[in-house]
């Protein structure tokens, strides 16, 4: 994560590093990301950027935690929506971010263009600690948890996260074929009522 010496920066040049990191990371792949044009848009000398960040990946790391932060706030609304049901909040997570326009929202713009230069890329081998449970820890008294089986944090956790997987996984099918939008909401739909229900007869 970032150093103090980061933190302190003024807020202009802060955000200017930060534009400049993410032009770099939406405009390639993630293996071609280049420290030294991060540091040229940024107008910062080289020395400077091992000052804030010890590799790209841990300034891609801060970047996903702003990401993170954000969806935790929009999840937030999100659940308050689906009175506190995890099953159909995915649904209205997954209708909120394939049809809105992206212009209005940078954030998600560069995320979606992110992930379009990057198919087949694990987050989880660049996000540290568990991000889902992290996400749960501000949303648990937002969860209607009547329904579950076990109600303990790590079971909850749990389920929270195969949940967020499952809507990962139709998010970027949508994302690369859009035109598949709808099939790509059913398959939402079933893979959420199979977790929620299971598969095997009684």
């Amino acid at each position: 994560m970032s150093t103090e010496r980061f933190l302190r920066l003024p807020e202009e040049k802060r955000n200017r590093f930060l534009n400049a990191a993410w032009e770099e990371f939406t405009k390639t792949s993630f293996a071609d990301v280049s420290i030294n044009q991060i540091i040229r848009r940024a107008g910062i000398p080289r020395g400077s950027f091992y000052q804030y960040f010890t590799n790209k990946e841990d300034l891609f790391s801060y970047l996903l935690d702003s990401v993170r932060q954000r969806f935790t706030k929009d999840y937030h609304e999100i659940l308050s929506e689906a009175k506190g049901d995890l099953f159909e909040a995915q649904v209205i997570c997954f209708d909120r971010m394939t049809r809105q326009d992206l212009s209005s929202d940078p954030m998600m713009d560069r995320c979606i263009r992110f992930l379009r230069n990057n198919p087949g890329l694990d987050l989880q081998k660049i996000m540290p600690g568990r991000p889902s449970c992290l996400v749960l820890q501000n949303l648990w008294d937002e969860l209607d948890l009547s329904g579950f089986r076990q109600k303990d944090p790590e079971y909850v956790c749990q389920i929270f996260g195969l949940a967020l997987m499952v809507l990962g996984g139709v998010l970027m099918d949508s994302i690369f074929w859009p035109r598949h939008r709808e099939e790509c909401r059913r398959e939402l739909i079933l893979r959420l009522e199979i977790l929620q229900h299971g598969c095997m007869a009684e």
